[in-house]
């Protein structure tokens, strides 16, 4: 019985260990590198990537020698006739007769070497998939940027709800136990029902909140999971707290550094818009320019009346072909000088837009930093004002059981700490999330 007892408890332990396993810890920093790996949206970033290296070596292959082979098996099973004058095959004169020409079956294996000489739209293109492939690599770095953002947001939300459902527990407990001794009071004759009533009611109003709080961390986690690229239901646990992220957070000297709009993603990617229509504008016009392009062909011919072409004794006739092609546009009644002028156009909107952008982010720059100081400032007021609202919800609560202070005075000591301590809860995320929008919008360094 006593190794049964063993044998149990061990595997009791085993079962614990290998649970606990399966579980993954992060700090933020951990999870926001994880999430550059994992998240789904940066893994189909990074794809794009190479996508568009691929494509930009699809560009420059096309102005590389093409080589192609063929093979072109023909069996003429009603041949066509000709009609020549049968003089020529000593016919009367004036007469025509129909002759077929050629053999029934033939056999032509044939490979062309083509090469494009020049062709203003092939260094377009080059220079396009260039620009191509820095766009997809500025919208990896936009995108990992918008990642580490959302992990800092849904990791704070976590923190968040889990300090909202430890501290309502804590003053469920504490609400309990006054509205017990307070019961206790009224049923012995020393105290108003009303009193008794009163705290009914705020603890009716904890429960719910509770509740909720406790299905909004639930949300949280699910919400978290999906950021990291992780399964809905995967058990996450984290190893940082919010207020020791908030002190981290503070740094007032941040604002003060000067941030380079043009170093911003967003200017970056406006930029790629209007290099982009430079090119579209460069194409129309290139595409007035001529094309050359050379191609060496040859090969080997067979014709039998019968399938004979794989016989040993088969006759085989080589050929030989080089050829050059010069295309040069003339008139196109106008089409090419609409296309250059439409190009014009949505260049000069580029410029727009670009200058735009560049405006914009100064105003987000600007705004962020004021958001960020803004929320540095409430997170002390927030905190001292956490401080007063014990220190009056603990005097309040000694004057009722004295006697002194009614039960409605109490409640509104116990109404304003409950708010203080959501409040001081939010100003601390708030710090955290202001401070990585100002990081996303500056482009700051992963």
């Amino acid at each position: 019985m006593k190794n049964k007892l063993i044998l149990i408890f061990s595997l009791l332990v085993s079962i614990t260990a290998i649970a606990q396993e399966t579980k993954q810890r992060f700090s933020l920093e951990e999870a926001i590198s994880f999430a550059l790996e994992n998240n789904r949206t940066a893994k189909n970033a990074s794809r794009d990537i190479e996508a568009a290296k691929q494509q930009k070596w699809e560009t420059t292959a096309a102005g590389l020698p093409q080589l192609n082979a063929a093979v072109d098996y023909q069996n003429s099973i009603k041949q066509q006739l000709q009609v020549v004058e049968a003089s020529a095959f000593g016919g009367p004169q004036g007469e025509y007769t129909a002759i077929a020409l050629g053999l029934e079956q033939s056999l032509i294996g044939s490979a062309t070497l083509s090469q494009l000489l020049f062709d203003g739209s092939y260094i377009v293109g080059l220079q396009s998939a260039k620009v191509y492939l820095e766009i997809s690599k500025n919208a990896k770095t936009k995108t990992d940027l918008e990642v580490r953002k959302a992990v800092v947001n849904a990791y704070g939300n976590v923190l968040l709800t889990e300090e909202s459902v430890t501290i309502l527990e804590r003053n469920k407990l504490a609400l309990q136990k006054n509205l017990d001794e307070t019961t206790k009071i009224y049923e012995n004759g020393l105290e108003e029902e009303e009193s008794v009533e009163q705290l009914k009611i705020t603890l009716s109003t904890i429960n719910s909140t509770l509740n909720n709080s406790i299905r909004l961390k639930k949300v949280a986690y699910q919400m978290l999971n999906i950021t990291l690229g992780l399964d809905i239901e995967n058990e996450t646990v984290l190893t940082d707290n919010l207020e020791t992220l908030t002190a981290q957070n503070i740094d007032l000297a941040f604002t003060n550094d000067p941030f380079s709009i043009e170093n911003t993603i967003d200017y970056k990617i406006a930029e790629n818009d209007k290099t982009s229509k430079e090119l579209l504008l460069k194409l129309e016009k290139y595409k007035n320019l001529p094309t050359l392009s050379a191609f060496l062909s040859g090969g080997y011919a067979s014709y039998s009346p019968e399938f004979t072409f794989l016989d040993s004794d088969q006759k085989y006739y080589g050929f030989g072909i080089f050829g050059a092609k010069l295309s040069i546009p003339i008139f196109t009644s106008g089409a090419s000088n609409s296309k250059i002028q439409r190009a014009k156009i949505n260049l000069e909107k580029a410029e727009d837009d670009l200058t735009e952008t560049e405006q914009q982010l100064k105003l987000q720059i600007a705004s962020a930093k004021s958001d960020y100081q803004f929320a540095i400032e409430e997170y002390s007021i927030k905190k001292e004002n956490l401080n007063l609202a014990e220190r009056i919800e603990k005097k309040n609560q000694t004057k009722f059981f004295e006697g002194i202070a009614s039960s409605f005075e109490l409640r509104q000591a116990q109404t304003q700490l409950y708010t203080a301590q959501q409040e001081f809860l939010q100003a601390m995320l708030n710090v955290i999330n202001n401070k990585v929008a100002l990081e996303t919008i500056t482009n700051q360094e992963l």
